[in-house]
Parts: C-alpha cells; structure tokens; sequence
C-alpha cells in the first residue's frame, strides 16, 4: 500500500505542530480522502474510517465549545481511542484543553492550519491523491510540447533523449529522461514524473549526464505533467505497413488507463522533434473536435459523390 509521511504533509501544507511532544517522524497516511468528525463529535461512531486525516473546521469548533467538560472528555477520548494519524483545525484555531489533553494521553498529532476549511481540503486531498496514487516506473521520455504531456519510448539507444534535446531547444520543457515514474491519479488521468535523482538530468550518449536546467533555464524543465501521447520509436522494418492516413486510434495501457500510442519508424533523415511537435499539435486538434484523416475521407466521399451525379447526368 502506497503511503506518505505526515511529515512532508506538514510541509507542503504549511502547517502548525501543537503538539510537539509527540514524534509524528514514524506516522503515515495511506488515505488520500480526508473526514470531518461531526457526527464522530455527537457520538456516532458507525463506519467511522480512522485512517483518514481528521479536519476540523469552524462549525465543529462551535460545537465542540458549547459541549460540557464532561461530555468533552467522554467524547474526545472515545474519539482519540481510535487511533487516528491526525487532526487538522483549520482557520488556524486551537483546541480547547480537555481536547488537547485527551490528545496528548493517547499521542494524537493536533496540527493547525491557517487556510479555511474547504480550501485546506480541496488542496490536500489534491496533493494526497497524487502521492498516494497507484505508481510504476517505465524507461522513456516525457516531455511537455504544447501543454501536451508526450512519452516517448523506445528500445535504448534509438535516439529518445536526442530527440527530447531537440525539443527542448526548441522551446518545450523536460520532466524526465529515462526512467518516467507515472502515477494513475483518475480513472483519467496519468501523471509523470521524474525520480529525485534523475530530476532535471538527461543522458547523451559520446557526451554523459548534462543538468537541463542549468544549461536552457528554469523554463526548460517541469516537474510533473500528465502524459497525454505515447509515441514509440522503433527501427524502419521495409515488409511492415505503417499507418499513413491515421483513421483509427492505437492505444497503450498503463495502470489500467489508455493512452494514445503512435509508432513511429526511423530512418536516416527523419526529423524526429517536428513530427513529435505534429503528432502533439495533431493530438490537441483532435481532442478539439478536428480530426485531419475524417476530413480527408469525408472530401474523398464527397469527391465521389459529385462524379457519380455528374456521371448520372
């Protein structure tokens, strides 16, 4: 099961240790959803999911003041006896002293945040979906073209970094060379990276490791990007037939998810960055409504349609 440290949450979010006695260096979270314990606070404990991070927001705050100091310590320990990794208030509110207490004798983390309530949720459970998503590695390219995420493959050797240096030259951004660490964020959506090690990094060949970023600029390189285009390079084969009116989409799967596949042949002479620009540009026309082969078979269909009037006359 994929996880993420509380602590890099803390950092992402900003967020406000008020408990520091308490060690959170060991807690992870294994649940990108997030919950907010109102009905936990009345004392309905069915299907009450622990793992989750907990929020606290100003309407739970209200509540949990006009509660007497019994009912606080008869609720807030039946709560923190579930073992929850933490505690949000957000609003950057602090939790009453029973509540911080209670907190403290079952070793619950309580964090605070500055941000309101739906926008701390929306932006956590946002980055939480990302780090927690289902992940593989896979050797290739990807690079931004266009605002298009392209990942190019690939036997080693067959020129996938010349092309992306290429690219890069010619404006668009690198986010990994290869090894591309992708992620299935939606039933939709992939997402790639790079691991930190090769982040930024790209390798010729006769040259070595040259830091991308430090020779075209910080615009040169992103760190993410959801992969929209696979486009895999493979050696010109004289008795195989390639596609050449590109009517019917191919595709690859990763994760459970399909992507667009090209397979584009090499040959001496081909400039394999412009037709990389093509394929994206081509694959953004298409997901606008503009398909260049329909509109070549439709003029073909119209073309014959008007001989054969013609010829009927």
């Amino acid at each position: 099961m994929e996880s993420v440290r509380l602590t890099r949450l803390i950092e992402k979010m900003k967020l406000e240790n008020l408990t520091p006695e308490i060690d959170v260096s060991d807690i992870r979270l294994t649940q990108p959803e997030i919950n907010r314990p109102a009905l936990q606070l009345t004392g309905y404990f069915e299907h009450f999911d622990a793992t989750r991070l907990q929020i606290i927001g100003f309407v739970e705050y209200t509540y949990m003041e006009g509660l007497s100091d019994e009912r606080k310590r008869e609720i807030y320990n039946e709560f923190m006896e579930y073992d929850v990794s933490a505690v949000v208030f957000c609003r950057e509110l602090k939790p009453d002293p029973i509540f911080m207490q209670a907190a403290l004798t079952h070793k619950i983390p309580l964090l605070s945040s500055r941000k309101t309530t739906s926008i701390f949720m929306a932006e956590s459970i946002r980055w939480l979906n990302v780090k927690l998503a289902p992940c593989i590695s896979v050797h290739g390219v990807l690079v931004d073209v266009y605002g298009e995420g392209l990942l190019i493959t690939g036997e080693s050797g067959i020129g996938k970094s010349e092309a992306a240096l290429e690219l890069i030259r010619r404006g668009h951004r690198l986010v990994t060379d290869d090894v591309v660490e992708i992620r299935k964020v939606s039933d939709d959506t992939l997402v790639g990276s790079a691991p930190d090690m090769l982040k930024h990094l790209i390798e010729l060949r006769g040259i070595g490791v040259v830091d991308v970023k430090a020779l075209f600029g910080a615009s040169s390189v992103m760190d993410t990007q959801n992969i929209d285009l696979v486009i895999r390079l493979e050696d010109w084969d004289r008795d195989k037939e390639y596609d050449r009116l590109g009517l019917e989409e191919n595709y690859t799967e990763y994760l459970g998810n399909k992507v667009v596949c090209y397979n584009i042949p090499i040959r001496p002479g081909r400039n394999l960055a412009v037709i990389c620009e093509s394929a994206a540009v081509n694959h953004r026309q298409k997901k606008m409504g503009y398909n260049a082969a329909q509109e070549l078979y439709t003029r073909v269909q119209n073309s014959f349609a008007r001989n054969r009037d013609e010829d009927e006359w």
